[in-house]
């Protein structure tokens, strides 16, 4: 088993491997509810992850989709309807969508994982982290390198963030070419500088692209020649480790997967089944909320 990455951050500073509850887990409750994230930390959570995105009047929603229709009994794009609008929309028939500074107040000792979805929800996303004091128990990430530097420049060096997907790159490359001298290699030129910035952790799936259903994904197709390129191996692991960032994996519902990746030493895992990622990790003795 590869040592686990020492904390660069006090959002990562938690006996390992992490254990977050992916949009609050699918115990019963909707995706990104107040319900479903107090299911998660009934079940004994400390890490929730969630997202972010804003109204057309700049309100900062903890919701997935860029429109409503996937999971509410509401239409149209977020981004294009006021507040008053999207608050009436229920999640699954039944639940709100939250602010998600309504998050960060109703569970103060929760750390929370967000992924920022739009440009336009960074710096509300920052002021919301300022307001609460959350700069120790929030990291953010996004599928954009441009987005996740507008958020480093806006909360400055108290902000944890993930890598980008251009450091990523570099960081699976880096971790196939071994001892090639560093001013020669892609990797190092894509990975410089989200290192040296806040970055502290990388976060990405087994394979890329990932599956569109995770929660339907077998081991043999994240493990063993399935669709996509292997990005999570014991080299990339062992390459992140080196740079002091920690490895966290989304978003894994196979116990057979979990079994490989705590073997694999990574550093948190991400789940929709947030009972059986539980049971695994208590079953290999390292569950701790």
């Amino acid at each position: 088993m590869i040592s686990r990455s020492r904390a660069r951050h006090p959002f990562l500073d938690h006996p390992g491997p992490l254990a977050f509850a992916h949009r609050g887990g699918a115990l019963g409750a909707p995706e990104n509810t107040l319900a479903a994230f107090e299911r998660a930390v009934a079940l004994g959570y400390r890490y929730l992850e969630t997202d972010a995105r804003t109204t057309a009047d700049g309100a900062l929603l903890a919701f997935h989709d860029a429109r409503l229709e996937r999971t509410t009994d509401a239409a149209g794009a977020v981004a294009e309807l006021p507040w008053r609008t999207v608050r009436a929309a229920r999640v699954g028939g039944s639940e709100p969508i939250p602010l998600l500074e309504e998050l960060l107040d109703a569970f103060p000792q929760a750390r929370l994982n967000i992924d920022v979805k739009t440009d336009a929800a960074v710096v509300p996303l920052v002021e919301a982290v300022r307001r609460t004091g959350s700069w120790d128990r929030v990291c953010v990430g996004a599928f954009s390198d441009r987005r996740l530097a507008a958020a480093r420049a806006a909360g400055g060096p108290r902000l944890a963030t993930s890598l980008g997907p251009r450091a990523v790159l570099g960081l699976r490359v880096r971790s196939l070419t071994g001892p090639v001298p560093a001013d020669r290699l892609l990797g190092d030129r894509l990975l410089g500088a989200a290192v040296r910035a806040q970055a502290v952790c990388v976060q990405v799936p087994v394979r890329y692209p990932a599956p569109e259903q995770p929660q339907q994904a077998t081991a043999t197709g994240n493990r063993r020649g399935g669709p996509g390129v292997t990005v999570v191996d014991r080299a990339f692991v062992r390459a992140a480790h080196h740079r002091g960032l920690q490895v966290h994996v989304w978003t894994v519902d196979d116990p057979e997967v979990i079994r490989h990746l705590i073997g694999l030493g990574v550093d948190g895992i991400m789940s929709d089944r947030i009972d059986l990622l539980r049971d695994v990790l208590v079953e290999h003795g390292v569950w701790s909320g």
